[in-house]
Protein backbone atom coordinates (compact mmCIF):
# COMPACT_ATOMS: atom_id res chain seq x y z
CA UNK A 1 0.00 0.00 0.00
CA UNK A 2 1.30 3.72 -0.73
CA UNK A 3 1.78 6.06 2.25
CA UNK A 4 2.63 9.53 2.73
CA UNK A 5 6.08 9.42 3.04
CA UNK A 6 7.33 12.94 3.69
CA UNK A 7 5.34 13.74 7.24
CA UNK A 8 5.36 13.51 10.30
CA UNK A 9 3.53 10.53 12.41
CA UNK A 10 3.35 9.18 15.63
CA UNK A 11 5.73 6.33 16.24
CA UNK A 12 4.74 5.78 20.34
CA UNK A 13 3.72 7.96 22.91
CA UNK A 14 6.42 9.14 25.33
CA UNK A 15 5.77 7.04 28.06
CA UNK A 16 6.35 3.70 25.87
CA UNK A 17 9.86 4.36 25.21
CA UNK A 18 12.15 3.49 28.14
CA UNK A 19 15.28 3.14 28.99
CA UNK A 20 15.39 -0.31 29.75
CA UNK A 21 14.24 -2.08 26.64
CA UNK A 22 13.83 -1.44 22.98
CA UNK A 23 10.20 -1.48 22.00
CA UNK A 24 9.40 -2.85 18.56
CA UNK A 25 6.82 -1.21 16.50
CA UNK A 26 5.70 -1.65 12.72
CA UNK A 27 5.13 1.67 11.01
CA UNK A 28 3.96 2.20 7.40
CA UNK A 29 4.84 -1.77 6.61
CA UNK A 30 8.35 -1.33 7.80
CA UNK A 31 10.03 -2.70 11.03
CA UNK A 32 11.34 0.10 13.45
CA UNK A 33 12.89 0.13 16.70
CA UNK A 34 12.77 2.71 19.26
CA UNK A 35 14.53 3.08 22.44
CA UNK A 36 16.50 5.74 24.61
CA UNK A 37 20.04 6.62 25.26
CA UNK A 38 21.58 7.32 28.25
CA UNK A 39 20.69 11.26 28.33
CA UNK A 40 16.96 10.20 27.74
CA UNK A 41 16.72 11.51 23.35
CA UNK A 42 14.55 8.70 21.63
CA UNK A 43 15.93 6.96 18.68
CA UNK A 44 14.53 4.87 15.40
CA UNK A 45 16.33 2.50 13.83
CA UNK A 46 14.60 0.23 11.36
CA UNK A 47 14.68 -2.81 13.10
CA UNK A 48 16.87 -5.33 11.48
CA UNK A 49 20.32 -5.83 11.56
CA UNK A 50 22.29 -5.54 8.26
CA UNK A 51 24.38 -8.28 8.89
CA UNK A 52 21.89 -11.26 8.97
CA UNK A 53 18.77 -9.50 9.66
CA UNK A 54 17.76 -10.33 13.07
CA UNK A 55 15.42 -8.24 14.98
CA UNK A 56 17.68 -5.71 16.91
CA UNK A 57 14.80 -4.92 19.18
CA UNK A 58 15.37 -8.07 20.76
CA UNK A 59 19.10 -7.15 21.79
CA UNK A 60 19.40 -4.74 24.23
CA UNK A 61 21.16 -0.80 24.82
CA UNK A 62 24.66 -0.86 25.80
CA UNK A 63 26.53 2.32 26.42
CA UNK A 64 24.49 3.87 24.58
CA UNK A 65 24.15 1.58 21.55
CA UNK A 66 21.54 -0.89 20.60
CA UNK A 67 23.32 -4.79 20.52
CA UNK A 68 22.36 -7.37 18.38
CA UNK A 69 21.25 -10.21 19.87
CA UNK A 70 22.44 -12.97 17.46
CA UNK A 71 26.32 -11.74 16.65
CA UNK A 72 26.49 -8.25 19.00
CA UNK A 73 27.02 -6.13 16.33
CA UNK A 74 26.42 -2.71 17.98
CA UNK A 75 24.67 0.10 16.79
CA UNK A 76 24.74 3.97 17.61
CA UNK A 77 21.77 6.36 17.77
CA UNK A 78 22.45 7.43 13.57
CA UNK A 79 22.43 3.61 12.63
CA UNK A 80 26.23 3.22 11.86
CA UNK A 81 27.78 0.28 13.46
CA UNK A 82 30.09 1.12 16.39
CA UNK A 83 31.13 -2.14 17.79
CA UNK A 84 32.16 -5.58 15.94
CA UNK A 85 33.20 -8.04 18.53
CA UNK A 86 34.32 -10.79 15.67
CA UNK A 87 38.01 -10.74 14.30
CA UNK A 88 39.71 -7.76 14.16
CA UNK A 89 36.87 -5.61 15.27
CA UNK A 90 36.90 -3.78 12.07
CA UNK A 91 33.68 -2.69 10.55
CA UNK A 92 32.02 -3.51 7.10
CA UNK A 93 31.03 -0.90 5.21
CA UNK A 94 27.02 -2.05 5.20
CA UNK A 95 26.94 -2.27 8.71
CA UNK A 96 24.28 0.31 9.13
CA UNK A 97 20.93 0.24 10.16
CA UNK A 98 18.40 2.92 8.62
CA UNK A 99 17.94 6.30 11.18
CA UNK A 100 14.60 7.77 11.14
CA UNK A 101 14.64 11.43 12.07
CA UNK A 102 12.68 12.03 15.43
CA UNK A 103 11.31 14.79 17.66
CA UNK A 104 9.89 14.47 20.83
CA UNK A 105 6.91 16.45 22.12
CA UNK A 106 2.88 16.60 23.14
CA UNK A 107 3.67 13.49 25.18
CA UNK A 108 4.67 11.76 21.58
CA UNK A 109 7.58 10.77 19.87
CA UNK A 110 7.02 11.75 16.33
CA UNK A 111 9.25 10.15 13.20
CA UNK A 112 9.58 10.73 9.70
CA UNK A 113 9.85 7.84 7.07
CA UNK A 114 10.58 10.34 4.31
CA UNK A 115 13.37 12.44 2.79
CA UNK A 116 15.54 12.89 6.03
CA UNK A 117 16.54 16.55 5.01
CA UNK A 118 13.04 17.78 4.31
CA UNK A 119 12.58 16.64 8.37
CA UNK A 120 14.95 18.93 9.45
CA UNK A 121 12.80 21.59 7.77
CA UNK A 122 9.74 20.90 8.38
CA UNK A 123 8.23 21.37 11.67
CA UNK A 124 5.99 19.25 13.99
CA UNK A 125 2.09 20.07 13.86
CA UNK A 126 0.71 22.27 16.77
CA UNK A 127 -0.95 20.58 19.45
CA UNK A 128 -0.74 23.69 21.70
CA UNK A 129 -2.95 22.48 24.00
CA UNK A 130 -1.20 19.18 24.99
CA UNK A 131 2.07 21.29 25.95
CA UNK A 132 2.47 19.91 29.76
CA UNK A 133 3.98 23.78 31.13
CA UNK A 134 0.36 25.47 30.56
CA UNK A 135 -1.91 22.12 30.55
CA UNK A 136 -2.83 18.81 32.28
CA UNK A 137 -1.93 16.67 29.96
CA UNK A 138 -3.15 12.52 29.66
CA UNK A 139 -2.58 9.90 26.50
CA UNK A 140 -3.70 6.88 25.91
CA UNK A 141 -2.76 4.43 22.66
CA UNK A 142 -4.74 1.60 21.10
CA UNK A 143 -4.34 -0.83 18.00
CA UNK A 144 -6.56 -1.37 15.80
CA UNK A 145 -6.83 -4.41 12.81
CA UNK A 146 -7.98 -1.40 9.88
CA UNK A 147 -6.98 0.86 7.59
CA UNK A 148 -5.90 3.93 9.30
CA UNK A 149 -8.47 6.28 7.00
CA UNK A 150 -11.21 4.06 7.65
CA UNK A 151 -10.59 5.81 11.08
CA UNK A 152 -10.39 9.56 9.74
CA UNK A 153 -13.17 8.06 8.42
CA UNK A 154 -15.03 7.77 11.55
CA UNK A 155 -13.56 10.62 13.50
CA UNK A 156 -14.32 13.12 10.49
CA UNK A 157 -17.85 12.27 10.65
CA UNK A 158 -19.72 11.68 14.32
CA UNK A 159 -23.33 10.91 13.49
CA UNK A 160 -22.84 7.80 13.82
CA UNK A 161 -22.74 8.63 17.86
CA UNK A 162 -26.10 8.41 17.79
CA UNK A 163 -26.29 4.77 16.57
CA UNK A 164 -22.92 3.76 17.96
CA UNK A 165 -22.86 5.25 21.56
CA UNK A 166 -26.03 5.43 22.51
CA UNK A 167 -25.66 5.40 26.17
CA UNK A 168 -22.64 7.31 26.41
CA UNK A 169 -21.97 10.08 23.54
CA UNK A 170 -24.80 9.95 21.08
CA UNK A 171 -28.01 11.75 21.30
CA UNK A 172 -31.71 10.84 19.64
CA UNK A 173 -30.96 14.69 18.16
CA UNK A 174 -27.44 13.71 16.86
CA UNK A 175 -27.71 12.72 13.36
CA UNK A 176 -30.19 15.80 12.54
CA UNK A 177 -27.49 18.37 13.47
CA UNK A 178 -26.43 20.79 11.24
CA UNK A 179 -23.37 19.72 9.77
CA UNK A 180 -20.85 22.01 7.39
CA UNK A 181 -17.36 20.69 5.90
CA UNK A 182 -15.00 22.98 4.70
CA UNK A 183 -11.48 22.49 2.88
CA UNK A 184 -8.71 25.21 3.45
CA UNK A 185 -5.43 23.76 1.68
CA UNK A 186 -4.46 20.65 3.17
CA UNK A 187 -6.86 21.19 5.79
CA UNK A 188 -10.24 19.55 6.50
CA UNK A 189 -12.76 21.34 8.66
CA UNK A 190 -16.39 19.58 10.11
CA UNK A 191 -18.58 21.64 12.37
CA UNK A 192 -21.76 19.82 13.56
CA UNK A 193 -24.17 21.97 15.56
CA UNK A 194 -27.58 20.06 17.71
CA UNK A 195 -29.66 22.40 19.74
CA UNK A 196 -31.68 21.09 22.71
CA UNK A 197 -30.17 17.90 23.02
CA UNK A 198 -30.91 15.28 26.09
CA UNK A 199 -26.97 13.89 26.93
CA UNK A 200 -26.54 10.58 28.34
CA UNK A 201 -24.75 10.88 31.66
CA UNK A 202 -21.31 10.63 31.00
CA UNK A 203 -21.30 13.83 29.31
CA UNK A 204 -23.30 15.95 31.34
CA UNK A 205 -20.54 14.45 34.48
CA UNK A 206 -18.41 15.72 32.44
CA UNK A 207 -19.12 18.90 31.55
CA UNK A 208 -20.73 19.38 34.89
CA UNK A 209 -24.61 19.76 33.80
CA UNK A 210 -27.63 18.57 35.06
CA UNK A 211 -28.89 15.38 33.73
CA UNK A 212 -31.95 15.47 32.11
CA UNK A 213 -31.41 18.97 31.16
CA UNK A 214 -31.75 20.35 27.52
CA UNK A 215 -28.07 21.26 26.24
CA UNK A 216 -26.73 22.70 22.96
CA UNK A 217 -23.98 20.66 21.38
CA UNK A 218 -20.86 21.97 19.03
CA UNK A 219 -18.47 19.46 17.63
CA UNK A 220 -15.46 20.96 15.74
CA UNK A 221 -13.03 18.44 13.72
CA UNK A 222 -10.17 19.24 12.06
CA UNK A 223 -8.00 16.80 10.01
CA UNK A 224 -4.35 17.71 8.46
CA UNK A 225 -2.55 14.89 6.56
CA UNK A 226 -1.55 12.44 7.08
CA UNK A 227 -4.18 11.69 9.55
CA UNK A 228 -3.86 13.91 12.61
CA UNK A 229 -7.20 15.29 14.45
CA UNK A 230 -8.06 17.51 16.82
CA UNK A 231 -11.54 17.78 18.01
CA UNK A 232 -13.22 20.66 20.27
CA UNK A 233 -16.55 19.71 21.99
CA UNK A 234 -18.31 22.69 23.06
CA UNK A 235 -21.40 22.29 25.35
CA UNK A 236 -23.51 24.43 27.01
CA UNK A 237 -27.26 24.88 29.01
CA UNK A 238 -29.87 24.94 26.21
CA UNK A 239 -30.00 28.59 25.10
CA UNK A 240 -27.14 29.51 27.22
CA UNK A 241 -24.39 30.25 25.48
CA UNK A 242 -22.52 31.88 28.73
CA UNK A 243 -22.28 28.48 30.75
CA UNK A 244 -20.30 26.96 27.50
CA UNK A 245 -17.68 24.15 28.35
CA UNK A 246 -15.14 23.02 26.00
CA UNK A 247 -13.24 20.04 25.86
CA UNK A 248 -10.28 19.56 23.34
CA UNK A 249 -8.52 16.11 22.15
CA UNK A 250 -6.09 15.30 19.68
CA UNK A 251 -6.40 12.00 17.72
CA UNK A 252 -3.29 10.66 16.02
CA UNK A 253 -3.74 7.93 13.21
CA UNK A 254 -0.11 6.14 11.79
CA UNK A 255 -0.65 3.10 9.40
CA UNK A 256 1.20 -0.32 10.77
CA UNK A 257 -0.11 -1.87 7.64
CA UNK A 258 -2.56 -1.81 4.74
CA UNK A 259 -5.40 -3.65 7.44
CA UNK A 260 -3.74 -2.25 10.97
CA UNK A 261 -3.06 0.96 12.12
CA UNK A 262 -2.14 2.65 15.47
CA UNK A 263 -4.62 4.99 17.20
CA UNK A 264 -2.92 7.62 19.46
CA UNK A 265 -5.43 9.87 21.70
CA UNK A 266 -4.71 12.77 24.19
CA UNK A 267 -6.43 14.86 26.12
CA UNK A 268 -5.69 17.94 27.78
CA UNK A 269 -6.99 21.06 30.11
CA UNK A 270 -5.80 23.87 31.22
CA UNK A 271 -3.37 24.05 34.70
CA UNK A 272 -5.48 27.26 35.51
CA UNK A 273 -8.26 25.08 37.00
CA UNK A 274 -6.10 23.59 40.02
CA UNK A 275 -4.06 21.03 40.68
CA UNK A 276 -7.63 18.81 40.30
CA UNK A 277 -6.99 19.20 37.23
CA UNK A 278 -4.23 16.36 36.94
CA UNK A 279 -6.61 13.83 38.09
CA UNK A 280 -9.72 14.90 35.93
CA UNK A 281 -7.45 15.14 32.39
CA UNK A 282 -6.49 11.62 33.55
CA UNK A 283 -10.39 10.27 33.99
CA UNK A 284 -11.63 12.35 31.06
CA UNK A 285 -9.32 10.63 28.89
CA UNK A 286 -9.83 7.36 29.85
CA UNK A 287 -13.86 7.96 29.56
CA UNK A 288 -13.58 9.50 26.31
CA UNK A 289 -11.74 6.70 24.97
CA UNK A 290 -13.68 3.48 26.20
CA UNK A 291 -16.61 4.46 23.78
CA UNK A 292 -13.62 4.00 20.75
CA UNK A 293 -11.95 1.25 22.28
CA UNK A 294 -15.82 -0.80 22.99
CA UNK A 295 -17.81 0.33 20.42
CA UNK A 296 -15.72 2.25 17.92
CA UNK A 297 -12.70 -0.40 17.00
CA UNK A 298 -14.86 -3.68 16.83
CA UNK A 299 -16.90 -1.73 13.57
CA UNK A 300 -14.28 -0.49 12.25
CA UNK A 301 -12.20 -4.21 12.26
CA UNK A 302 -15.66 -5.31 11.10
CA UNK A 303 -15.71 -3.18 8.39
CA UNK A 304 -12.33 -4.01 7.47
CA UNK A 305 -13.07 -7.55 7.43
CA UNK A 306 -15.68 -6.90 4.42
CA UNK A 307 -13.56 -4.73 2.77
CA UNK A 308 -10.71 -7.59 2.98
CA UNK A 309 -8.04 -6.29 0.23
CA UNK A 310 -10.00 -4.65 -2.33
CA UNK A 311 -9.65 -0.85 -2.98
CA UNK A 312 -12.16 1.36 -0.79
CA UNK A 313 -13.45 3.34 -3.81
CA UNK A 314 -13.30 -0.03 -6.28
CA UNK A 315 -16.66 -0.94 -4.00
CA UNK A 316 -18.30 2.26 -4.88
CA UNK A 317 -19.35 3.42 -1.51
CA UNK A 318 -22.81 5.26 -1.42
CA UNK A 319 -22.33 9.19 -0.30
CA UNK A 320 -24.40 10.65 1.99
CA UNK A 321 -23.95 14.66 3.07
CA UNK A 322 -22.37 13.06 6.21
CA UNK A 323 -19.52 11.99 4.25
CA UNK A 324 -18.32 15.17 3.18
CA UNK A 325 -15.18 15.81 5.57
CA UNK A 326 -13.53 11.89 4.74
CA UNK A 327 -14.37 11.94 1.26
CA UNK A 328 -12.11 15.55 1.18
CA UNK A 329 -9.97 13.92 3.23
CA UNK A 330 -8.90 10.94 1.43
CA UNK A 331 -8.80 12.67 -1.70
CA UNK A 332 -6.08 15.03 -0.40
CA UNK A 333 -4.38 12.01 1.00
CA UNK A 334 -4.58 10.42 -2.83
CA UNK A 335 -3.21 13.79 -4.47
CA UNK A 336 -0.22 13.96 -1.69
CA UNK A 337 0.79 10.20 -2.41
CA UNK A 338 0.61 10.93 -6.02
CA UNK A 339 2.71 13.64 -6.33
CA UNK A 340 5.39 11.83 -4.16
CA UNK A 341 5.27 9.23 -6.66
CA UNK A 342 5.67 11.48 -9.56
CA UNK A 343 8.56 13.16 -7.55
CA UNK A 344 9.94 9.36 -7.46
CA UNK A 345 9.87 9.09 -3.86
CA UNK A 346 10.50 5.15 -2.87
CA UNK A 347 8.83 3.22 -0.04
CA UNK A 348 12.07 3.93 1.62
CA UNK A 349 11.68 7.52 1.26
CA UNK A 350 14.95 8.03 -0.80
CA UNK A 351 14.79 9.58 -4.46
CA UNK A 352 14.64 7.16 -7.14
Amino acid sequence: MPYLLNAWYVAALSSEVTADAPLARTLLDEPVVLYRVAGGQAVALADRCPHRFAPLSRGRVVDGALECPYHGLRFGAEGRCVFNPHGDGRVPARAEARHYPVRERYGAIWFWPGDAQRASNTPLPAFDYLDPQENFTSERYLHTHANYQLSADNLLDLSHFQYLHPETLGSEQMASGAVRATVAGNTVSVRREMKGEYLRPMLTQSFNLLYGERADRELDVQWIPPGLLTIVVRICESGLPETTREAVSAHWLTPETAASSHYFFAFGLSRAIGEHGAELVSRTAQSLLAPFRDEDIPMLEAQQRMIGDRDFWSLRPAMLPIDAGAVHARRIMERLIADEARQGVSTAGEVL
